[in-house]
């Protein structure tokens, strides 16, 4: 149930529209083997990670019957009382045959739905790539252990690719399936995600079928990308290929320092927090890149977000966790949370986050970590 659910999360599922050339409604019909007559079948929807009842069955000859509608595909559950675990899948007007495996309830067998052999399609897509990925971890760790420093950079290449690969799947898959609805829940997902690239996801919207775009949901998603287009405007500023925008900010000794001072031949501003965990957990990932390029030119300058109201003495917590990290490059912060005026500069909004800059100032990525990280350094000062 749980893997389920992290499916559900990763996806951000949301119903999507499917107005033209359907039935009116849904029959599940269900193969319930070894379930015995009175037991009761639950057909749930989910509502904000919740699952909430819509229907209830009853197992009469090892078989039961759901009938509805519903206006969109949308992500539905089965659960079964005594049978452990519950079954996702994608439920559109149609006729559905659900067979019950009692052992492992996650692979019963669902038929009849066009929507759900998309997910089914597309789950297995990304677990192919992900047990790749792992292969690869494996294979880095190898060379790693043997020091061969052109198979680490070579390996490490590989796995920024693959990671890649892994990153822009649900757009490669609503790109090669332009005429299946699924298609526009995974462009939902990625509209979600920070730092998207808006130009690319409009692409893969526009090629797909008119129907699909003239949808209920096809029109949602199509006002979504178009305020992000108006957002894009008002930041462009802070794009790649753009001058970084000066600061000035106070350092742990108070006194003003800007972003000019302390620029170097490739410059990260790293905003962070000593509150913040996955910032702690990425600081070795950046010492030890600082430590490799300092020497060449590289300068860092943390940005800490430390001010939160939860906190007894920000600063007093911002220098330690400086200490016992081991950040020895430039830190500045005004000690005021999210509203720090340099993450309101740089429109930050989540952390850890990074801007990369070439020797000029010039923002060449963003939000970047341990091996891409380390690459685009490597590559900024012809390493």
């Amino acid at each position: 149930m749980m893997k389920q659910y992290l499916v559900l999360i990763a996806l951000s599922i949301f119903t999507f529209g499917c107005e033209k050339n359907n039935p009116t409604g849904y029959t599940i019909d269900g193969e319930a083997k070894e379930i015995y007559n009175g037991v009761r079948v639950y057909l749930q929807h989910d509502e904000n990670g919740k699952q909430v009842p819509v229907d209830t069955a009853i197992v009469m000859n090892e078989k039961f019957q759901f009938k509805g509608a519903v206006d969109n595909p949308s992500f539905y559950f089965v659960t079964i009382n005594g049978v452990n675990g519950s079954k996702m899948f994608m439920l559109e007007n149609s006729e559905i045959q659900f067979k019950v495996n009692k052992q492992d309830f996650i692979k019963s067998e669902i038929i009849g739905s066009k929507s759900n052999d998309d997910l089914i399609q597309y789950q297995a897509d990304l677990s192919k790539l992900n047990e790749y990925r792992q292969k690869l971890i494996v294979d880095y760790q190898k060379v790693n252990q043997q020091k061969d420093r052109e198979a680490i950079d070579s390996m490490a290449k590989i796995m920024t690719s693959h990671a890649e690969l892994i990153e822009g799947y649900s757009l490669k898959f609503a790109e090669e399936n332009p005429d299946a609805y699924f298609s526009l829940n995974l462009i939902e997902f990625e509209l979600r995600k920070p730092n998207v690239n808006v130009n690319t996801i409009n692409k893969v919207f526009t090629n797909l079928d008119e129907n699909i775009k003239n949808s209920k949901k096809g029109n949602e998603i199509n006002e979504k990308i178009n305020e992000l287009f108006k957002e894009k405007e008002k930041l462009a500023h802070l794009e790649v290929g753009k001058k970084a925008p000066n600061f000035e900010a106070p350092n742990t000794e108070g006194k003003t320092v800007s972003l000019e001072d302390l620029k170097g031949k490739v410059t990260i501003i790293d905003f962070w927090a000593a509150w913040c965990g996955p910032c702690r957990r990425e600081n070795p990932n950046v010492v030890k890149i600082y430590e490799q390029f300092h020497d060449d030119g590289l300068e860092i300058i943390g940005v800490s977000l430390d001010g939160t109201p939860r906190q007894k003495d920000p600063k007093q917590a911002w220098l330690q966790a400086i200490e016992k990290d081991k950040l020895t490059w430039n830190h500045v912060s005004s000690l005021n949370y999210f509203n720090d005026p340099v993450a309101q500069l740089y429109n930050i909004t989540s952390i850890p986050a990074t801007y990369i800059l070439d020797e000029s100032g010039t923002i060449v990525a963003k939000n970047l970590r341990g091996v891409a990280l380390e690459n685009t350094v490597k590559k900024l000062l012809n390493k």
